[in-house]
């Protein structure tokens, strides 16, 4: 059954601007008082989401009286200032979406003060669908307005599909019956990558069921973490011997397929490129096992460089040295 159309629902949400105040969460300050790229993202998606709620359709009523679950699939962030400990931000929200669109899209410019000006720290495109709720069996009104956003599977959105790449040979190890550690061979089989294998735990999903955006992020974050640590230039290690900490100028992130509670998530974490010695670009695939052969789920890139700590407030980017520059490459003991 199809609820009544409302015609002004989503007039504001497609409409109007929505500008808010905010500030990043303390969990985010990880080294010194500089916030990582996570909780910037998370910056990015609490302001698409008020911007749902003063539009007049907030998630919460989206879900109870439409069973309509807000997924975030698509998040493209630049970082141009570094957020720090106790800012405040004014995060801007332009609504985004074209006619022919079949996701909700937004432009999201979060502005901070420095020295008494006002500088543009992050600029972001974001991507949303509605997700049918079809782990309760309820019936589902949704209004005629919010058809074309409307999705019964993440996936199926415009703009989703994705080459899976490098998993021709993993589905023929799954299929011959190979462990773990088999997989995992053949996912990184020729390339400058890492791989691990995960569980999805309750804490990264929402919606009774899936794991969401953020769940993404932090694992983008982690992977990260273990390839560095794989290449013996860990985080630590770095911030040890020379007082290095990664930085993040930008990370994109589109969701193309579900995965589940519960499932075992394949995470591929790729080298692509280096860049002029001062930074590089890795992709990040994410996968679950659906009738015997890998299913890709998201798809990511993230740019990193390095920064030295000169004091408890500043840092400069510096380039790589041979060192890193080896790790970073595959070089065998180069990390060492």
């Amino acid at each position: 059954m199809t609820a009544a159309v409302e015609p002004t629902l989503t007039k504001a949400l497609l409409a109007d601007t929505t500008t808010v105040r905010l500030r990043p969460r303390y969990e985010g300050s990880n080294i010194c008082t500089w916030i990582g790229f996570k909780h910037v993202n998370y910056l990015v998606e609490e302001a698409v989401l008020i911007h749902f709620a003063q539009s007049g359709v907030p998630a919460r009523q989206l879900y109870e009286e439409y069973g309509l679950g807000l997924d975030v699939v698509g998040l493209d962030t630049r970082i141009l200032h570094a957020f720090h400990m106790d800012d405040e931000a004014e995060a801007e929200v332009v609504p985004d979406t074209s006619a022919e669109d079949g996701t909700l899209g937004f432009r999201v410019t979060v502005r901070v003060d420095r020295d008494g000006s006002t500088l543009k720290a992050v600029t972001s495109k974001v991507r949303v669908s509605l997700r049918t709720d079809s782990y309760l069996d309820l019936p589902t009104e949704a209004p005629a307005e919010l058809a074309r956003f409307t999705v019964a599977r993440l996936g199926t959105h415009e703009g989703a599909a994705e080459e899976a790449g490098a998993c021709v040979a993993a589905d023929a190890v799954l299929a011959a019956g190979g462990d773990e550690a088999a997989v995992l061979g053949a996912l990184t089989e020729g390339r400058n990558a890492y791989a691990w294998k995960w569980n999805i735990t309750y804490p990264y999903c929402h919606f009774t069921e899936r794991l969401q955006m953020s769940g993404y992020l932090r694992l983008m974050e982690e992977a990260k973490d273990r390839f560095v640590l794989d290449r013996g230039i860990s985080i630590k290690t770095l911030l040890d011997d020379r007082k290095w900490i990664p930085v993040v100028p930008r990370s994109a992130i589109r969701i193309v397929d579900e995965a589940l509670m519960e499932e075992d998530l394949y995470t591929v974490y790729t080298v692509e490129e280096i860049f002029k010695d001062f930074t590089y670009t890795s992709r990040m695939d994410c996968y679950v096992v659906r009738d015997g052969r890998l299913t890709l789920t998201a798809t990511g890139r993230i740019v990193h460089g390095y920064a030295v700590i000169e004091n408890r407030r500043d840092w400069h980017l510096v380039p790589f040295d041979q060192r890193v520059l080896g790790a970073l490459a595959g070089q065998p003991g180069s990390g060492s």
